[in-house]
């Protein structure tokens, strides 16, 4: 099939060439024209035979905003819009009727891979209408990992990117439980080689990951995270998570505290977080401060 793709940064430039693999025609649009297959959006509209699908993987907000806006007014009823960004899933109710008045249909994805999803494939979690979802199946099954996973139609329109947002709030709390871990190792004297006792709970351990193993890969790049500054980011999904689950009455202890302790690196230069640090940049190849 054909897929119009609009933005080629880490994540979308590496999901246009695994969907090319598969035997795809993709058109990419990115502001950057090194990137870029065509020099604007209606270009990209007016180079795909329709029904149309155009995914769109930018920036929360107002970019990914003022990118539906303009495809309502370029594209054709039967169309689709699938919006593979970290939106709200508040934003995707909003797109789907403003897309549905005109005919369009709207796919919300949440889309799980990070630098890795090249080669690995992205785990996707979908809303939307069945018939939309048709239209993108083809994309979605070359994107996903190969085997029986790693694809979910979870729901209505804004599911896919709730369910997303809960898979990212589990991380933080997972990557704060092996950073405590790891500091709590690095304190003691007793313990002399805590990269390898990481590696030893590689296999036969019922904390085994892929995090885990993302965390050996940083302490063999920096066996104490010397070079790191004890700083993480947040991408707002994990806020979204706990003002979610407030709203729910849901209790998320584990998580809540994940995402306080990020605002605690902003403080200082926390230990914890020189491994929260390098492990966001291991699996999404989000930045890093270094060490002043």
């Amino acid at each position: 099939m054909q897929l119009g793709l609009i933005g080629l940064g880490k994540m979308g430039g590496n999901m246009r060439e695994r969907i090319r693999r598969a035997g795809h025609t993709v058109i990419g649009y990115d502001r950057n024209p090194d990137l870029a297959d065509v020099s604007s959006l209606s270009e990209l509209v007016s180079k795909l035979e329709g029904p149309r699908v155009v995914w769109v993987m930018v920036p929360a907000g107002a970019a990914t905003q003022s990118t539906v806006d303009e495809l309502a007014a370029l594209l054709s009823p039967g169309d689709v819009v699938v919006d593979g960004g970290n939106s709200r899933w508040t934003d995707d109710e909003k797109h789907a009727v403003e897309l549905g008045i005109k005919g369009i249909g709207f796919v919300d994805a949440g889309v799980s891979g990070g630098v890795w999803g090249l080669e690995n494939g992205y785990a996707l979690m979908v809303g939307g209408d069945p018939e939309n979802i048709a239209k993108v199946q083809p994309v979605f099954d070359a994107l996903k990992p190969e085997g029986d996973f790693g694809f979910v139609h979870a729901g209505k329109v804004g599911a896919g990117h709730f369910s997303k947002m809960v898979h990212n709030g589990i991380e933080y709390a997972m990557m704060q439980a092996y950073a405590e871990g790891w500091e709590l190792l690095e304190k003691v004297d007793s313990v002399t080689d805590v990269r390898e006792v990481f590696r030893s709970w590689q296999e036969g351990t019922v904390i085994r990951s892929w995090l885990l193993d993302l965390a050996v890969n940083a302490l063999d790049d920096d066996e104490h995270l010397a070079k790191l500054r004890g700083f993480a980011e947040d991408s707002g999904e994990g806020r979204w998570t706990v003002e979610a689950a407030i709203d729910n009455s849901v209790p998320l202890p584990a998580i809540t505290a994940s995402l306080f302790a990020r605002f605690a690196s902003r403080q200082e230069d926390s230990p914890q977080m020189k491994m929260v640090a390098a492990l966001r940049n291991q699996f999404g190849g989000h930045a890093v401060e270094s060490a002043k």
